[in-house]
């Protein structure tokens, strides 16, 4: 979960002389930025470098990210009329500097290690383009939501279309599996996902239609996690909010789960850090299907010695 960033050192150093949308935007930048945790961490996949607001520009909605502030939405969407206004595009042509990192990314991997490719939900990419930029209480967007729920249904299929071609465009440029992004979701409660995201999201999935293995992620989830099973993937994420074994009781073993270590963990004595994933190795037992993960992205003051740490011990815990 955000294998590249700001806690590794290489990464700063390029920071200095390139903004973070300039490194997404340029595909040399994008694949050595991919890279850089492989060359420390034995890591068992590549996850692309880009950003999951990549394809709100094209269709209207310029951003921008404000440091110490994260991204920042131009003109946010509060109307029926700014909805209207959202473009849907083609994504090999407007997102094209993304394919062309992905088949660099791809011919430097050689086939040591998949490739994630990734994208925003829906819900997720809706309520950063309403709210301006990240949100506690998503205010604006339910308020949208309650009071215009045919807007709100036309913002989210646009969404889905754009986002549906996207990860099926970057499936043709050789991703050998998707994640999609429903980072802010868990702000809603289970009949309201049913209602207002589970049908776009349940589109996308379908969009993809079983091309390559797929992962549904989202955060503070644990109240909805049957709901996205239902909503698809082949894989759902689970955060640390929920313990690993109920919430695959909820999800269903029939599906594989990923999660899901307290990121502040890494923050702490190693040996608590470690104590936590063997009891999350733990819960898992071993069943087929567990994908060793933070439940959220790794934090920018995490020392990387404590990322390589986990990585080799969760091998050494789970190798046969």
């Amino acid at each position: 979960m955000r294998q590249a960033g700001r806690y590794m050192a290489e990464y700063r150093a390029l920071r200095q002389n390139y903004t973070l949308l300039q490194i997404c935007r340029t595909p040399d930048l994008a694949t050595e930025v991919t890279l850089q945790p492989l060359r420390r961490i034995e890591l068992d996949a590549a996850i692309v470098f880009s950003d999951l607001l990549l394809p709100l520009e094209p269709m209207g909605i310029p951003f921008d990210f404000i440091q110490g502030e994260g991204p920042a939405i131009e003109s946010p969407l509060r109307s029926e009329a700014d909805i209207d206004r959202v473009r849907v595009f083609e994504p090999r042509e407007s997102l094209g500097h993304v394919l062309d990192a992905i088949r660099q990314i791809t011919h430097e991997l050689d086939g040591r290690v998949p490739l994630i490719g990734f994208a925003g939900a829906p819900f997720t990419l809706a309520s950063y383009a309403i709210e301006g930029g990240h949100s506690n209480s998503f205010a604006l967007t339910k308020a949208l939501m309650y009071e215009n729920p045919s807007a709100w249904h036309r913002l989210c299929g646009k969404l889905t279309t754009v986002v549906a071609d996207y990860l099926g465009a970057q499936i043709e440029a050789g991703v050998d599996a998707v994640q999609v992004f429903d980072s802010w979701v868990g702000a809603l409660n289970a009949q309201d996902y049913r209602e207002f995201a589970q049908p776009h999201t349940r589109r996308l999935f379908e969009a993809i239609d079983g091309r390559v293995p797929s992962i549904h992620f989202g955060t503070s989830t644990g109240a909805i996690l049957p709901d996205m099973r239902d909503a698809g993937g082949d894989v759902v994420g689970a955060d640390w909010r929920t313990r690993l074994d109920d919430a695959w009781s909820r999800i269903g073993h029939d599906r594989a789960i990923q999660g899901n270590l307290d990121p502040t963990l890494l923050l702490g004595p190693r040996d608590r850090m470690l104590r936590s994933a063997a009891d999350i190795l733990a819960q898992a037992g071993g069943r087929p299907g567990h994908i060793f993960n933070l439940g959220h992205g790794i934090l920018p003051m995490t020392p990387v010695e404590n990322v390589q740490a986990l990585a080799r011990f969760v091998h050494e815990q789970t190798r046969t």
